[in-house]
């Protein structure tokens, strides 16, 4: 056994080593002050994966006796993993897997454990230290530790590592991870806030709030040259902790395991230089097919018309011919793009460097949804649809570090089916990359909601096509849907995906990325904003770390492609018309606290006529006066609104029904609502009455509808007066 104990950022972190699951090829015992969490590595060294990807597997698990906790719901078991946990997972699969040798091909799986969980624990950046700790010291030959820091922005300074209390003052969540100089992933977002003159008195505050008299929202979304100065902190530490885990943990490392075998290799020089002499023109011309999928069925016969002729000068040398064809067509692909891009500054598609594909936008094109925006860019296309509702449609969820449940009032759920890539397959479950991407695209746009808490949002992204970013067009669609959905925003948010391609000390960044691009190319880099700045990021590299000067260059030339974009956005925009016959209203407004009980009424009558006079939904808060008025229709919902402010501001002065009425006056009023026991007609002054069924006929089979149906005007009488309660007659 071997323990490790150093301080950093003054906390203290210890990693125990070989005394933990020793069968598995790597393991850490990682403890940060109560928390403890287990990593290891196992690897399969007797099989291969044949195909062409990394065999990694990344899982993290929460165990609930981790934080004294049963697990929720019916069965009392860990069972399917929760969203935090698939997304620290990826987090942890992302920062790792540029380490990996490019033909490493044996199955990996690389599991943490939380074992015990204090309420101020940053898991993601726990798992990440454990994990990386586990694979560092490991069987496997790969001696890089990686680490991650956290940067928050805290009273306008830059704060490194924050507690998860002090994080919910920040207004920036940057999650970097890397090694030494090297950046290798990046998380980052912002958080909206509102500025707010200090009053001692709750129910100022709350009415500012509510009603923006005074409030200032932003979307804190933040400049590239502030986010640089963020970054460049965060490398300092990664540099700084990397330098401490190499000189400690190097004692602790095991002698690397014989991984001899490796994947079948089609590498054939002889089919390269027979493509090279004869197909190099033709292959370009596949190569700039626009259609994705036009593409990939030219590319496949094209191989079949190399092999034919390759076959027919060789026929000595047929073995394994079509994969060999297959695979020296794809190096050939590879450097032709990629000189293209280097030599030439042209791509596949014809476009320049910096140029944005072209982009159409409809909305409100579904007649029944509550909002919709198809956006198109390219050969990438998302229907996002908006539904809006109350506070007992927002999705429950409990933390490990929470001390109760929660609610999430806002929802991004994006969709991948396979046929957006011509692909013959079902639609299957949530997979990790659908929900990494909807994370992203909530990052993004949450914090441009103004008041997202006193509303639930549902934002469905359907990726009908796909060739490059389907996540950013599922941040500019779902900003549309907002609009369309008439919430209030404070701006527009956009979001482009960006490139890179890089040999030796030349590189070309690439602006709005297809998938050829991106498979092709050496960097994946989401970045979305207003026009103000940035408000979501997410970089993954695929080289081995990523420079500064590279990294500040792909945020100015992404900020450009932001700007023109968002201007396509404010146009489609302005040409919006609201389903104003599905869109539901809301109303958020404060009145005195103590008039909260007058609302309500005795036993809550008031309250219950105002439901169903108006057709809403009320809900009152005692304590700050608060009241939120929902409903379908928004003319019933702004005067049950100023029927309760009315109620607030002049109970007190407001006439009794003995003074306004009088035992034997008629009027003609409207039939407001039909009850079996009668109906509610309408009287002068803002009141109802109420005309029983006994009063129109005496036969109990009949029903009241067969005489009145609402919106009839009716001929009454007063019959009797009895504290608020108008009984009336049928006068003829």
């Amino acid at each position: 056994m071997r323990e490790i104990t150093f301080s950093f950022l003054e906390k203290e972190e210890s990693y125990i080593f070989d005394k933990f699951a020793k069968q598995a090829n790597g393991s850490v015992y990682y403890k940060s002050g109560d928390n403890v969490l287990l990593a290891t590595v196992a690897v399969d060294c007797d099989s291969i994966v044949e195909e062409d990807f990394l065999p990694l597997t990344v899982q993290y698990i929460e165990k609930a006796y981790a934080a004294g906790k049963f697990p929720g719901g019916y069965i009392k078991r860990e069972a399917k993993p929760g969203d935090f946990e698939t997304l620290t997972a990826r987090i942890v699969d992302r920062s790792l897997r540029p380490l990996f040798p490019k033909n490493y091909c044996y199955p990996t799986q690389i599991t943490i454990i939380a074992l015990s969980v204090d309420g101020e624990a940053d898991l993601q950046i726990l798992a990440l230290n454990a994990a990386s700790a586990a694979l560092y010291t490991s069987e496997i030959p790969l001696n890089l530790p990686v680490n991650g820091v956290r940067i928050g922005k805290i009273g306008g300074e830059l704060v490194v590592n924050p507690s998860l209390s002090n994080m919910e003052q920040s207004t920036l969540d940057l999650f970097v991870s890397g090694v030494n100089d090297d950046v290798l992933m990046i998380e980052m977002r912002t958080f909206g806030g509102v500025d707010v003159e200090s009053s001692s008195n709750p129910l100022s505050l709350v009415t500012t709030l509510i009603d923006n008299e005074r409030a200032k929202f932003s979307a804190n979304a933040m400049d590239e040259a502030e986010l640089m100065r963020a970054l460049e902190l965060a490398k300092t530490q990664i540099a700084k902790k990397s330098k401490i885990m190499q000189e400690l943990f190097a004692p602790c490392i095991k002698a690397p395991v014989a991984l001899t075998q490796e994947r079948k290799s089609y590498h054939c020089q002889r089919i390269q230089d027979f493509i090279a002499q004869n197909y190099l023109g033709q292959l370009r011309e596949v190569i700039t097919f626009l259609s994705k999928t036009e593409r990939g069925s030219k590319l496949k016969s094209f191989a079949k018309a190399i092999a034919q002729d390759f076959a027919i000068q060789f026929p000595q040398d047929v073995e394994s011919l079509d994969e060999r064809v297959w695979d020296s067509l794809e190096v050939w692909k590879r450097k032709m793009i990629r000189q293209m891009i280097l030599e030439e500054g042209k791509r596949a598609d014809g476009r320049g460097l910096k140029e944005v594909r072209p982009i159409s936008i409809e909305t409100n094109i579904l007649p029944k949804a509550h909002s919709s925006a198809l956006f198109t860019r390219g050969q990438t296309q998302a229907l996002v649809v908006c539904t809006l509702g109350g506070d007992m449609d927002a999705q429950g969820y409990e933390l490990l570090t929470d001390k109760g449940g929660a609610k999430e009032h806002f929802m991004v759920h994006y969709n991948f089916p396979p046929f957006s890539v011509g692909e013959a397959n079902p639609i299957g479950a949530t997979g990790r990359r659908e929900l990494g991407h909807g994370n992203l695209a909530k990052r993004a746009l949450e914090c441009s909601i103004v008041g997202s808490d006193s509303k639930t949002i549902r934002l469905v992204s359907e990726i009908l096509e796909s060739n490059g970013s389907s996540s950013m067009a599922t941040v500019c669609g779902g900003s549309l849907a907002l609009a369309a959905a008439d919430v209030e925003c404070t701006d527009l948010i956009a979001g482009v995906a960006m490139g890179l391609v890089c040999e030796g000390n030349k590189y070309a960044i690439l602006t709005d990325i297809m998938g050829l691009e991106d498979h092709d190319g050496d960097m994946d880099f989401k970045v979305a904003g207003s026009k103000n700045g940035i408000t979501a990021l997410q970089m993954d590299i695929k080289l081995g770390g990523l420079n500064t000067e590279i990294l500040h260059n792909a945020l100015l030339q992404a900020k450009e492609a932001r700007l023109h974009i968002l201007g396509l956005m404010e146009e489609a925009k302005s040409k919006i018309v609201l389903n104003t016959a599905v869109l539901p209203s809301s109303q958020i407004f404060a009145i005195h606290p103590s008039k909260i009980v007058e609302v309500i009424g005795q036993a809550g009558k008031t309250i219950k006529e105002i439901i169903e006079k108006f057709e809403v939904a009320i809900d009152l808060n005692r304590d700050n006066g608060e009241v939120k008025v929902s409903g379908g229709n928004k003319e019933k919902v702004d005067a049950a609104k100023a029927y309760i402010i009315g109620i607030a501001n002049n109970k007190e002065d407001k006439p009794s029904i003995a003074e306004l009425y009088k035992i034997g006056d008629v009027y003609e009023g409207k039939v407001k609502k039909i009850l079996d026991f009668g109906a509610f007609v309408e009287l002068p002054h803002n009141y109802d009455g109420l005309l029983h069924i006994s009063k129109i006929t005496n036969n109990r089979a009949e029903s009241i509808s067969d005489y009145l149906k609402e919106g009839d005007i009716v001929r009454v009488e007063v019959l009797s007066l009895n504290k608020n309660k108008v009984e009336l007659g049928l006068k003829k």
